[in-house]
Order: structure tokens, then C-alpha cells, then sequence
């Protein structure tokens, strides 16, 4: 057996820009920008104020167009990336569902772009925005709960942005110690290591067991009707969107309206490296969206799911070594991927379903828009969300299996 020493594993951080305590979450955010940026950084910072009165498209309306000759660094770009994905959706979402902007001002939309083109990501806010980038601690030496994190920036939606936000950030954090856990398996799989396998393996389970346990926490956070009713606008896109059927022109950059996805769930790095290994086999309809979701995480995350991808098939693998110990470990993980993605697809039915089918009966004439036939990313939620839970199910491996120990 083979130790996978420390140097090996900071290596792998590093380039795959990983916090250790963190996972793929950007570990101390920047707060501010030079004062050049004040007016960005003013508009985010009081967005929820500018919206609900109506002020924040007259005042981006009137700002000038910036130069980016100040962002230097990888979390001043991030900071810049967030305030402006911020203003953007604001902008774009101010007035509700029933009138939507349909183009993004010059000095909005041109600084959002270049921006975008430096970190290899959309100009629209993400969920490496939004979930990986947005927060801060309100007391630097307590401990990392939901009651000593705070928001940079936020939408409407009071307590239940809030808390929606912040529970996602810290099952994010849960998957720390899982992405370990698949780096010590991708390394051991080279060796053909048993046990450095298994225990990443283990190691991986027990993360995604924390992940589904801290996720519990958004029911006592969020209010499903708020959610649905208040902040989920705000988070919808630009493509495959009947409010905006042609997309959204960013002025100063292009002719032509641009099609976007809005963050989801489905851009998290971190399940898809579960998936990738675990060798999780999605259907092409589903397979496909989510290879198209890896186009909104930083490059630097897309490129360990398409290296643990690359890896001879770890499922493969433990057919043929025929361990009982080993199998065991992989259905375990398998399994708490599975658990992980029902009780996913049970909050988005109490969030999302429920709170649309009552509007619905109701009534309202938009309950039905871009909210049950399709998630903020564009994709139709309730039948993805079944088909990547079945698609995780039918990869355990059956206990016919011979094995010897």
C-alpha cells in the first residue's frame, strides 16, 4: 500500500484551486474594491433597497463605463464578477416577471463581459458567485455556522435569502473532505491501492452524509413562499426562458441578444466529481446539461471533473479486483449520492412545486413561467432531477457480485 503523502494532495489543491477547509468555496473573499469601482460596490452593497423602490435601473442607466485596469488578482475579479452579476439580475428582474429588461445598459454590461472573459466565466451571475463567493464572517475567530456567516451581497427576500444562500454555502463547505476523498481515490486507482481506494471512498461517504445533513437546515431557514415568490426571480436566466425567449442584449458587446443560463444547483462542481468518480452514467438529455453547466464554473473546478472523468473506470475497477470490502465502500458512497439527490429533489417539490401549483390554482398568470417546467438554469426541473437520482441508483453495484477477500 501506498501512503498518498501531503505534498502529492496540496499539489492537487493548488492546481485545482481547492481550499482544504473549504472545498471548492473561495476562502476569505475580498470585501472591497479600489474606490475607482465605489459605484459597483455601492449598488450591490444596497441592491435590495434600489429594487424594491425602483431606483436601481435609473441609477446604472446614468453610471460610466469603467476600466478593469485595477483588478489584478483572482478575488478582486471574483468580488468584481459578484457585484456585477448582482446588478445585472437586479437590473434585468427589477420590475418582477412582468417586464423583464431587455438589454443590459453599456456600463453594465461591457466592464461584466471582460470581467467574465479574465475568470473563464459568463457574464450572469452563477453559483460560484452567488453560493461560492458571497459571504464573510461576521466574527473572524468564532466558528463557521449559520449564525456567524454573513452575505456580501443579497437580493429581496429578507431571512429567507439569507438563509437560502448561506445553507447552500456551507453544504458546499461539506464537500471538502469529500473532494479529498475523491483526490486519494484518483491517486490510489494509479496504484491499484485497495485500501488507499477504500478510504477515500469512506472519506468521500462521510461527506456526502454532512452535505445532505446540513442541507436539512434550509427548512428551518427558508420560507417556501418567500423563496418562491420573492427571491427566486433573481435567479433565473436567459436561456430557454419564455420571459426572455430571444435573450438578453448586452450593449457594447454584441448585436445580437445572448442566451444564459441562471445559477443552479446544477453548476456545483463539487456533486459533479461525485459523479465523475463514481462513474455515475446520466442519459444524453441530462448528460448534456450538465456538461453545458460546467461552462459556468471557474476553470480550474471543470478541470478536476474532466480528470477524475479521465480516470480508468473506478467502477470497472472493483469488478474485477472482486474486494467485498471495496464494493462495500463504493455502494456506500453511491448511496449517500443517491439520499443526497432525493432529499434535493423533495425540498425543490416543497419550494418550488407546491408554492407554483397553489399560485396556480390561485390564479396567477405566471405561476407556470419558467418556474415548474423549467429551474433558473433553463432545464426541466422535476424530470432532471428524477433521471440524475435514477441515473445514481442504477450505478451500486449488485450484491451477485463474486467476491473474495
Amino acid at each position: 500500500m501506498e501512503t498518498i503523502n501531503i505534498e502529492t494532495l496540496q499539489a492537487d489543491f493548488d492546481a485545482f484551486n481547492i481550499s482544504e477547509e473549504f472545498g471548492f468555496v473561495l476562502e476569505e473573499p475580498l470585501t472591497t474594491l479600489p474606490d475607482y469601482y465605489q459605484i459597483w460596490m455601492y449598488l450591490a452593497n444596497n441592491l435590495t433597497h434600489l429594487i424594491e423602490s425602483r431606483k436601481l435601473r435609473e441609477l446604472v442607466d446614468k453610471m460610466s463605463v469603467l476600466s478593469l485596469h485595477l483588478l489584478s488578482t483572482h478575488k478582486e475579479l471574483r468580488l468584481a464578477h459578484l457585484a456585477l452579476g448582482f446588478i445585472s439580475s437586479g437590473y434585468v428582474w427589477q420590475e418582477g416577471q412582468q417586464a423583464p429588461a431587455q438589454t443590459l445598459p453599456k456600463a453594465l454590461a461591457l466592464p461584466f463581459w471582460l470581467v467574465s472573459r479574465r475568470l473563464g466565466l459568463p457574464a450572469i451571475l452563477t453559483y460560484a458567485d452567488v453560493i461560492l463567493a458571497n459571504w464573510k464572517l461576521k466574527d473572524p475567530t468564532g466558528d463557521i455556522d449559520i449564525s456567524n456567516v454573513d452575505l456580501l451581497f443579497s437580493f429581496p427576500g429578507g431571512d429567507t435569502a439569507r438563509g437560502f444562500f448561506i445553507v447552500s454555502l456551507l453544504v458546499e463547505m461539506a464537500a471538502s473532505s469529500g473532494l479529498k476523498g475523491a483526490l486519494m481515490v484518483m491517486h490510489a486507482l494509479k496504484t491499484s491501492d485497495l485500501i488507499g481506494i477504500q478510504r477515500g471512498l469512506i472519506t468521500a461517504t462521510q461527506s456526502l452524509k454532512k452535505m445532505k445533513e446540513v442541507f436539512q437546515l434550509m427548512h428551518n431557514h427558508v420560507d417556501a413562499i418567500e423563496f418562491f415568490g420573492t427571491l427566486r426571480v433573481f435567479l433565473f436566466g436567459w436561456r430557454d426562458n419564455p420571459l426572455l425567449p430571444n435573450g438578453l442584449l448586452y450593449e457594447g458587446v454584441s448585436d445580437e441578444p445572448v442566451s444564459l443560463a441562471g445559477s443552479s444547483a446544477g453548476q456545483s462542481s463539487a456533486v459533479q466529481c461525485f459523479d465523475a468518480l463514481l462513474c455515475i452514467q446520466h442519459d444524453d438529455e441530462s448528460g448534456a446539461f450538465m456538461a453545458h453547466m460546467r461552462d459556468y464554473m471557474p476553470p480550474a473546478h471543470c478541470q478536476l471533473i474532466e480528470r477524475l472523468s479521465a480516470l480508468p473506470s473506478l467502477r470497472d475497477f472493483i469488478f474485477c479486483c472482486s474486494s467485498s470490502d471495496l464494493c462495500q465502500a463504493y455502494n456506500a458512497c453511491v448511496s449517500a449520492l443517491v439520499e443526497l439527490r432525493s432529499y434535493h429533489l423533495n425540498t425543490v417539490t416543497k419550494y418550488v412545486i407546491v408554492p407554483s401549483n397553489r399560485a396556480h390554482a390561485m390564479g396567477c398568470p405566471l405561476s407556470g413561467v419558467a418556474t415548474v417546467k423549467t429551474g433558473t438554469s433553463g432545464t426541466s426541473l422535476i424530470s432532471f432531477l428524477k433521471s440524475v437520482r435514477n441515473a445514481t441508483k442504477k450505478a451500486l453495484i449488485l450484491e451477485t457480485l463474486s467476491v473474495s477477500n
